[in-house]
Parts: structure tokens; sequence; C-alpha cells
């Protein structure tokens, strides 16, 4: 009777209950087909994943101190495939790591790429281990930008702009640099450069001038990083849970266990997954063509 009085009403009403349960199907799947292994039993290694570009920290950070505070839990892989990312993320995740490596056990496994900011990480980390082409290194940073001055007086538009200080503006992509600023910003890099190195350094637990003399921004396969003493092993995930489980005191059978992954809403996600593959894409593509994401303003 309902639907023959108001027929289209019934129709959007039909319509948003097939929609919702759909959608509440696909994300039960998706839920099913998580990683994460709440219910695994005994004791076991935790594996933190950090991947694409490290613009953020929080997660990641929450992820390692989940894990740390977890009995249950007697050690700790951080699977890193990034080519480096933003210097404030990966020096928080880094002093989360050597803070965690003091109470259980962290090893580091080298996936495609941990370069930059990715090195930095693992480097706060009691083992490295890497395959033989993983790239890895580039311990450096880099600050760049474009200058459109040319272009601007080409089509006659004339920059207008109100600052209250000398720099305020320094780094303007519409007028050339001075020679102080220059100096400014040089000398900015250069103190963050320090600190990566300084950190990688006592991670490492290597001489200051020995890691600064491999600090210029160079990549290295796996395989020429344990050679320079940057990676300790060679290996895959599989080598560096068990390595992470034997040094966590497991003796039989070593279980692994993924952070719990939050509720989100599907939409979201699906969308979100397709930005993040492009920019991935993007930078995968710099570091085959040579150029490495350093952290910093790059």
């Amino acid at each position: 009777m309902f639907s023959r009085r108001h027929p289209y009403l019934f129709f959007m009403i039909t319509m948003s209950i097939t929609t919702f349960s759909f959608v509440v199907l696909i994300s039960l799947i998706f839920k099913s087909g998580s990683k994460s292994s709440t219910f695994v039993s005994g004791e076991k290694v935790g594996i933190v994943e950090i991947t694409g570009v490290i613009i953020d920290s929080k997660s990641i950070i929450e992820n390692i101190k989940t894990f740390r505070e977890d009995d249950s839990v007697k050690a700790i892989v951080l699977r890193i495939d990034s080519p480096g990312g933003g210097v404030g993320p990966s020096q928080e995740i880094f002093h989360e790591v050597r803070k965690t490596a003091k109470q259980k056990k962290v090893i580091t496994s080298m996936g495609a790429v941990a370069a930059s900011g990715g090195y930095y990480i693992a480097a706060g980390s009691n083992g490295i281990m890497a395959n033989p082409g993983t790239i890895t290194g580039s311990i450096g940073v880099i600050m760049g930008y474009t200058n459109f001055q040319e272009i601007f007086q080409k089509i006659g538009l004339i920059p207008v702009v109100i600052k209250s200080g000398e720099f305020k503006d320094m780094g303007s992509p519409v007028r050339e640099m001075t020679t102080t600023e220059k100096k400014l910003l040089q000398g900015f890099v250069d103190q963050i450069h320090h600190q990566f190195v300084k950190d990688a350094s006592k991670g490492r637990s290597m001489d200051l001038q020995e890691m600064m003399s491999l600090a210029d921004g160079r990549i290295f396969t796996g395989e020429e990083a344990k050679g320079l003493g940057l990676v300790d092993r060679l290996g895959n995930l599989e080598d560096a849970i068990e390595w992470a489980g034997r040094l966590g005191g497991i003796k039989g059978k070593i279980s692994r266990i993924y952070p719990e992954e939050k509720g989100i809403d599907l939409l979201k996600e699906m969308m979100g997954s397709s930005v993040r593959q492009i920019f991935e894409n993007t930078f995968r593509s710099h570091i085959t063509s040579g150029y490495l994401f350093q952290p910093g303003n790059g």
C-alpha cells in the first residue's frame, strides 16, 4: 500500500537500505582480510609498517608504543619501504624507536627502499636487515624551489609583497634570492644535516666522522650498505622476524601480530588509497631516475 502511494520514496528507502547493506558487507570482507592479528596467542613479534613518504608520525608512534607496552610482544620489526620525508616526523619516530629499543628488541627490515628519512628511522633500531638490492642511504637534506621571476616579467605580472621582517619572504619564487638569504638557508640545512648524522651515528654506534663521510647524499644497495656498516645483515622480512623473535627470547614457533586496524569510512579509505598510490608511484619514479626525496623541505 505504501509503495503504491509513495513509489519514489519507497524506491529511495529501498536503495538506501541496499546500499547500506552492501557497504557493511564490503567493510566486513575488508576487515576479515586485514592484517590485524589481535587474537594471536602466546609470545609474538609485532610488525609496524612504515611505507610511502613520511609526512606524519602519529599512527606509527602509537603502534610502536602499543607493542612496547604489550608484554606478549617480545620484539618488534619495523618494515620500512620509504624514500624518506619530513624531518620532524622522521625524528619523532627515530626517538620513539630508540626509547623502545632500550626496553625490547627492535629490528628493521628494509624493503625496496629505505632511504633518507627511512634510514634515519632504521638507525634507531637494534639491528638492520636489508635485501641485497634495497635502495638505502641518501643521508642528507635538500631544500629547493622554482623561481618564476622571468615568467612573471614576460606576462606582465608584478608581485607585491608587504612583510613584517627582512627575511619573511625568504625563498620567494618571484624574486632572486639574496646572498644573505642563501647563507641563512644553507646554515639551516647544515644544522638539520648535522642532527641527522649525529642521530644516525649514535643509533649505529658508529664514529661521527665515519658516518659523516657517508652522509653526502649518496644512495647504496643493501649489499654496499652492509659492507659500510650501515646495515647488519642481508635477508627478507621473514629473516628479520626470525632474528627479532630469537633476540626477544622466543624459543619455539614465532607468531606475528600487526597493529589492530581502526574502523574507518570505507569510501574515504578507498579514495585515500588511490591518492596515496599516485603519490607513491610519483616518488618511486623519482627514485628510479636517481632523485631521492630527502628529509626537509624537498
